[in-house]
């Protein structure tokens, strides 16, 4: 069914009732279904409708004070059932971030800022394998300002050489913080920094970057750039549903939007209150090495209805084989939940983390996926075109 977008200039607040059978899924898919879809979002919703088999009986418009009609039929041998009540808008909602309004490539390589360190500490605990630290940088007397906004990067150029006698290349890394700091002032940027290390010849070797910034001492100045990246934004819809994926310091981008969210002094200086459900899967090696614990903790007590945290410990807990339990076993296991979150048009679905979680994770929803009769191949791209799939890997 093609659904015309030529009035794109209109509000997104308009809102469309989708009349649709043989969707979803169990008991769903045996019932009339009516969902009320923005604008923005009805045609991804007609596609996503679409590529599970379901069958779209009618489109209703906004109403008359629009001076549209309802849009037709799917097929005019199942004519629209007439609506039992006409829907209203929903309340107008604060516009999702324009890519025009993102702070991008404040600072360049050739002329980067140059932050003071305020601090540097673990995030491990005892036992922990490896070294991850939480760095924060104070950002006073730039100009222009360096902000950012949560979902983005930075990048940072290390002290010294490399072997060629030039400077060392920039590094980015994605931001820990929100866009007002873990001080809550706008005037910080904080990082979650693994330090690198791996063997070549019998000889362990450090990576440049993530050394120089795991040994920084407060106090120290680093050249900062940036800001960078599109791709992680989180949506300004406070009835927007968030399913979040990390392993190690993926977890960086998924703080900012958590912190966002559930912090209360966060939300006062937001004006924004988040209403949908947010759900983290984490998984690390052990529960030594999971990263900003207590805090996830903390929001699942206190906000049990918005708030969801399911961890994946490789190296302490089995999967239904047997095997270690690595966060695409987590996702098979809740394979129906996510894929009912996920049919509505208002989830996104962040993944950030070491690339090689990317074929795990696309296994096990193609695998879910199947069960329901869904192609996830086909349907991934869809959610990708409707900035409802988002991915930073490294």
């Amino acid at each position: 069914m093609h659904v015309s977008t030529g009035r794109a200039n209109q509000s997104d607040s308009r809102m469309f009732t989708v009349v649709v059978e043989a969707f979803g899924l169990g008991l769903q898919r045996q019932a009339e279904r009516r969902l009320l879809v923005s604008f923005s979002q009805l045609q991804s919703t007609v596609r996503t409708i679409a590529l599970q088999g379901g069958r779209i009986t009618a489109v209703l418009g906004p109403g008359p004070a629009s001076g549209e009609a309802p849009l037709a039929p799917q097929s005019p041998s199942q004519p629209a059932p007439a609506p039992k009540a006409e829907a209203k808008a929903a309340p107008s909602k604060p516009a999702a971030v324009s890519h025009a309004d993102v702070p991008v490539n404040l600072y360049r390589p050739k002329d980067p800022f140059m932050g003071t360190v305020t601090e540097n500490y673990s995030l491990l605990a005892e036992g922990a394998i490896g070294r991850v630290n939480h760095i924060t940088f104070d950002l006073k007397g730039g100009e222009p300002q360096l902000r950012y906004l949560e979902g983005q990067s930075i990048g940072i150029i290390p002290d010294g050489e490399d072997a060629n006698g030039k400077p060392h290349k920039l590094r980015l890394y994605s931001i820990a913080s929100t866009r007002h700091g873990d001080n809550l002032e706008g005037d910080t940027v904080s990082l979650c920094v693994r330090q690198l290390q791996y063997e070549k010849e019998g000889e362990t070797i450090n990576g440049v970057c993530s050394t120089f910034l795991c040994d920084i001492a407060p106090g120290a100045k680093v050249k900062i750039t940036g800001p960078v990246g599109k791709e992680m934004l989180l949506p300004d819809d406070e009835d927007a549903n968030v399913i979040m994926l990390a392993t190690g310091t993926g977890i960086a981008p998924m703080r900012t939007y958590l912190r966002r969210m559930f912090e209360a002094k966060e939300k006062s200086l937001n004006g924004w209150s988040f209403k949908g459900k947010a759900w983290l899967f984490m998984g690390s090696p052990t529960t030594a090495n999971l990263l900003y614990d207590d805090d996830f903790n903390r929001y699942q007590q206190e906000y049990p209805d918005n708030f969801r945290y399911t961890k994946a410990i490789s190296r302490e807990q089995q999967n239904a084989s047997g095997g270690r339990m690595y966060i695409q076993d987590r996702v098979s296991e809740n394979a129906d939940e996510i894929f009912a979150m996920i049919e509505d048009p208002k989830t996104h679905v962040y993944m950030c983390g070491l690339r090689g979680m990317e074929p795990g994770i696309d296994e096990a929803m193609a695998t879910a996926a199947a069960a329901k009769g869904i192609n996830w191949h086909e349907l991934r791209p869809v959610l990708k075109k409707a900035e409802r799939w988002h991915v930073e890997t490294y």
